[in-house]
């Protein structure tokens, strides 16, 4: 065999094998979601939505094997699925937390803009100011509390005034580390009252702009589906932060507000459906949308 012959077989055995791939149909959505998990905040809110789906599903699992097992379907009222779902969950849940050492999400600083003239309000931009204050606070005390959560840190560091040598005895703090994630989940909880106060403005910016394209002649269609599209990931945003509120609430809370944790799960549920479905948005092509996305944030940092 020429050596023309067998580099010939060569390409077609590569082009066989290697390049299987040219001839799938290309896909939009394919495309779609490659986009969005290119991002950690796409990546984190995949997780999330994971997460608590396992969560939802695994009484609906025990439930079912308690049912099979007073029928005498099943010899012992147990699922390992829902073993797998319970230790998979907590698998995420410290893979995330772990990723927000360098995966932040984007500063609040520069958030939630459901209307360009927005930035330029004395009111929405205070809130926002002291969102960024409140992530500054949350966001060491998280990375502090699962460090010392995995005793990758000691129990006690050198004080602030021992490192600053304003003391004479070297006093050491103690590092709790329930102490820490109760305080970070209070800084959290902070940033989502005050978003609470921000969609009040985002709220009244849109109706004034709703109302002038009312009274406008020769509005364009455009304008009317942007409109519809801020007002839709507005109401988007209300859902995610009601489903944060309580969450956030309990864990700043010593005893917690909840009794049981299908409610932890139910409201983080519907934070992970919301926040994906406008993460899914924000990253579509500019062809394919009809309006600007504003992607929602404040996904539950803690799955207790």
């Amino acid at each position: 065999m020429s050596r023309f012959a067998q580099a010939s077989s060569l390409a077609q055995i590569s082009d066989a094998t290697l390049g299987v791939f040219a001839s799938v149909p290309p896909s939009e959505t394919l495309d779609h979601l490659i986009r969005f998990l290119s991002t950690w905040s796409g990546t984190d809110k995949l997780f999330t939505l994971i997460e608590y789906t396992m969560k939802f599903t695994t009484p609906l699992l025990l439930a079912r094997a308690n049912l099979q097992h007073r029928f005498g379907l099943r010899k012992q009222p147990t699922s390992s699925v829902a073993t797998s779902f319970t230790s998979f969950s907590a698998i995420i849940s410290d893979f995330k937390m772990l990723g927000r050492f360098w995966g932040k999400r984007s500063p609040p600083l520069s958030r939630h803009q459901l209307a360009e003239s927005a930035t330029g309000l004395l009111p929405i931009l205070q809130w926002m100011r002291l969102q960024g204050w409140s992530m500054l606070v949350y966001y060491p005390l998280e990375h502090l509390y699962y460090l010392r959560a995995h005793n990758l840190i000691p129990a006690t560091i050198p004080s602030v005034t021992s490192l600053l040598r304003l003391g004479r005895t070297s006093k050491r703090s103690l590092l709790n580390a329930k102490s820490l994630a109760m305080w970070s989940c209070r800084a959290w909880t902070l940033y989502v009252i005050l978003q609470f106060a921000h969609l009040m403005e985002d709220r009244k910016l849109l109706l004034m702009k709703e109302r002038s394209l009312r009274k406008g002649k020769g509005v364009m269609a455009e304008d009317r589906e942007d409109l519809r599209n801020k007002w839709d990931a507005f109401w988007n945003e209300v859902v995610a932060n009601s489903a944060n509120l309580p969450l956030a609430l309990h864990w700043s809370i010593e005893q917690g507000i909840f009794t049981s944790d299908i409610w932890l799960t139910i409201f983080g549920f519907i934070n992970a459906v919301a926040t994906f479905r406008s993460g899914w948005k924000a990253t579509a092509l500019p062809s394919l949308k009809a309006g600007k996305a504003h992607e929602v944030s404040g996904s539950p940092p803690y799955d207790c």
